[in-house]
Parts: structure tokens; sequence; C-alpha cells
């Protein structure tokens, strides 16, 4: 395989990761990684690397969409961002002194776990709960656009859903993923927002907890541009797409299908890494 065919396939694959992580809110890096280690031999290490720069993309393609569209809660996704960064920045400097062996079974298992986690039902219209005493403090809340016009929800258990992020940063910064599938958890299951909601304010903040990482990767040479330029370009048409395609769309089929996916790449890492060596 030469390099311009190595990075053609790279591109096509980046572009379905893009979709699907614009599309579900769980990140393109989730696929992206095991998808460059599993399949193109590559570097645990330097795959991470290529997939904080495509993390970046996704969320630059998908948040601009969502933004305009009204679906993004900016403040509450800028103060759960502060728990990001931090565990971003602490996993970041603990993946350099980690194996290689034990960041692919960490992967492994976050990878099925995310998979668990897209086949659960999600909230789509906000309880009628009031709000906790911090998140109105905060005034976290918002409302999201429906085809009968703007639907306030509420924010709950703003403390749990802060310690669930600063856990999400750990594992972007370790694993280059996005983590959007701790952010999912976080908004979805702990602080009860609506699923759209979750969904495009994950989207919007795996861009600023991957930069944050990201320049650690650089600093220790882990950026390689042959590599990561073809994830980019592949990732931002996917994410971009994938915005679109999220107003509207039913995504049951595909979460069943990422699912399946996600279990077949953490089975096959775990080949790899294990029974392989």
């Amino acid at each position: 395989m030469n390099i311009l065919e190595f990075s053609l396939l790279v591109w096509v694959g980046s572009f379905t990761a893009g979709l699907i992580g614009a599309l579900t809110g769980l990140g393109g890096g989730v696929v992206i990684v095991p998808l460059l280690t599993s399949v193109f031999g590559v570097d645990i290490r330097y795959a991470v690397g290529a997939s904080l720069v495509s993390v970046i993309a996704t969320s630059l393609g998908a948040a601009s969409t969502y933004i305009k569209q009204g679906y993004t809660n900016l403040r509450l996704g800028m103060f759960l961002e502060v728990a990001t960064v931090v565990g971003a920045i602490v996993g970041a400097l603990v993946a350099t002194k980690v194996s290689v062996k034990a960041l692919t079974i960490i992967l492994a298992i976050v990878l099925l776990y995310s998979a668990y986690l897209s086949q659960q039902p999600k909230l789509e219209e906000p309880e009628n709960e009031s709000e906790d005493n911090l998140a109105s403090y905060l005034q976290l809340g918002g409302a999201y656009p429906t085809p009968s016009g703007l639907i306030p929800y509420q924010v709950h258990s703003v403390p749990g859903g802060f310690l669930v992020m600063f856990i999400a940063g750990i594992t972007s910064g370790l694993l280059g993923i996005g983590s959007g599938a701790f952010k999912v958890l976080a908004m979805d299951n702990v602080m009860r927002i609506p699923f759209k909601v979750s969904t495009t304010t994950s989207n919007f903040m795996i861009g600023v907890t991957g930069a944050a990482s990201a320049g650690v990767y650089l600093a220790r040479g882990y950026i390689d541009p042959g590599l990561s330029m073809p994830v980019m370009l592949g990732v931002l048409p996917g994410a971009f797409l994938g915005a679109r395609i999220l107003v509207g769309a039913k995504t049951q089929v595909l979460r069943l299908i990422f699912g399946f996916v996600l279990v077949a790449m953490a089975l096959k890492m775990v080949y790899n890494s294990v029974i392989g060596v």
C-alpha cells in the first residue's frame, strides 16, 4: 500500500467517524483510534495524537451548526469545560508514562462501555422537575427548538455532572477519543437534560477538551502531520453532514450499528494486545 492509498483509506474511515461522532455525540475519536491501531497498525500514541486533531475538527464542524440552530447550551458547556480541561491535561501527562498495552486495554474497556451507553434509552423530552439550587444560581437551564416551539428544560445534579466531566477529561487526554461517552453520561443520565441538547453540547465541548490535551502530545512529538491531515480532512465534512442530519433524524438504527462496531473493535484490540502478542 502506497502513501496515496493509505491516505485515501484513512480519509474514508475518518469521514465515517466524523459522521457517526456528530450524530451520536460520542465523538469521532471513539472510531478513529481503534481504526488506526487495529486496521492500519498505527502506534496507539500517534493514533491518539491524530484523533485529538480530529476531535477538534469534529467539534468545529458540528458545533457551529448546532449553535446557530439553538440546541447547544453554551453556558452549561463552558461551565463543565472547567472540569474537562483540567482532566484532559492530567490524562495527557499520564498517557506519556503508561505502556502501549495498558492504553490499549483501557481503550477497549471504554469502547465496550460506549457501546453499552449508546444502546440506552435517552431522555427526549425534559422532565417536569425543578432544577437544583446550584443550577438555578448559575442559570444553567435553557430551552431548545422543536416544531411546536421552544421547550424549556432544567439542569439537575450539577456536582455529580461536574465530577463525571472531570473523568471525561482524563479519558480524553489519555485515549484521545473526545470522551463523548462520558459527556453524554453526565448530561443525559446524571444532569437529566434532553438528548439533543446533551448531544449538541457534547460536540461543542469535545473540541476544547481535545485542544487542552493536544498540546501535550504535540510537545512529545506524537502528532504526525502526514497522519493527522487526512484524518482531519475526513472528519470535518463528516461532522458537518452529521450535524445537518441530526436535527430531524431518528438515530436508533445508527446507535445499534454503532454499538456493534464498537464491540467488534474492542474485541479485536484485546485480541491483538493480549492473545496476539
